[in-house]
């Protein structure tokens, strides 16, 4: 079985709901923790979700939007049913894949 994790970037949702509604309402804040972006950048952290972020870029979102990073992005984890027996069953252990041992003898 494998296991899939997915996640949602809230930025923009929390922005909204402590009043900031636009990016240069965010500069300000972030640039006090000491974060110094172009407009551009923290366009594209608001609106898309980023695949890699500084530590201390997401403690000053953090620190500016008073939440928590499970607020901020929610991880879900999902199973993945194996293709060849269709099962999400992980009690099977290494042995049951084991072959079986051939038997070689001589012609008679």
């Amino acid at each position: 079985m494998q296991r899939r994790i997915q996640h949602t970037w809230r930025l923009r949702e929390l922005m909204a709901a402590r009043g900031m509604n636009t990016i240069s309402d965010l500069i300000p804040h972030l640039s006090d923790r000491g974060i110094h972006l172009s407009d551009s950048q923290i366009y594209r952290l608001v609106g898309v979700t980023p695949e890699r972020m500084n530590l201390g870029l997401l403690g000053a979102i953090l620190d500016t939007l008073d939440c928590t990073f499970e607020e901020l992005c929610p991880i879900t984890v999902q199973a993945i049913p194996d293709r060849a027996t269709g099962t999400t069953d992980t009690t099977m252990t290494k042995d049951a894949f084991r072959p079986a041992r051939a038997r070689v003898r001589r012609p008679e």
